[in-house]
C-alpha cells in the first residue's frame, strides 16, 4: 500500500512541521541576532564611556606630574639658593677662623674655633630648632 509516512516530502502535514520549524529557527536566528548587536552595542557603549574616564584620569595624572614638576622645580631653585648662601656662610667661617687664628697668635690665648665643614650639606643641626631662611640673610 502506498500509504505516506510523515517524513514524507509529499505529505502536507510534514511540509507545514517544516516549515513550522524553519520559522522558529528563522524567528531563533534574527532574536539571537538581535542580542548579539545589543551586547557588542552595549560593550562598545562601555568601551567608550571606559576610554572617556580613562581620558579624565590621565587629565588629572598630567596635572598632578606638572604640580609636582613646578614644586620640583621650586625646591630645585631653593636648594640652589642654599647651596649658595652654604658656600658663602662656610667662606665666612674661614674669614672668622682666620681672624681667630690671629688673635690667639696676638694674645697668646688658645680660642676654639668652629670647624668648618667639608660638606655643607652635612652640617649637624638640632632637630628641634629649624633653619629658617632669615638666618641666611646677614
Amino acid at each position: 500500500m502506498g500509504s505516506l509516512s510523515p517524513e514524507s516530502d509529499n505529505d502536507p502535514r510534514y511540509a507545514s512541521v517544516t516549515d513550522e520549524r524553519k520559522r522558529k529557527r528563522m524567528i531563533s536566528n534574527r532574536e539571537s541576532a538581535r542580542r548579539s548587536r545589543m551586547r557588542k552595542q552595549k560593550q562598545l557603549g562601555d568601551l567608550i564611556n571606559e576610554v572617556t574616564v580613562l581620558k579624565n584620569d590621565i587629565g588629572k595624572i598630567n596635572e598632578q606630574v606638572d604640580v609636582a614638576t613646578r614644586r620640583f622645580m621650586e625646591m630645585e631653585s631653593k636648594n640652589d639658593v642654599m647651596r649658595a648662601q652654604a658656600l658663602e656662610l662656610t667662606d665666612r667661617l674661614r674669614s672668622l677662623n682666620s681672624v681667630i687664628e690671629m688673635v690667639e697668635e696676638i694674645s697668646g690665648q688658645d680660642l676654639d674655633k668652629p670647624e668648618i665643614p667639608q660638606n655643607p650639606w652635612q652640617i649637624p643641626c638640632p632637630l628641634q630648632q629649624p633653619i629658617l631662611a632669615s638666618m641666611f640673610d646677614c
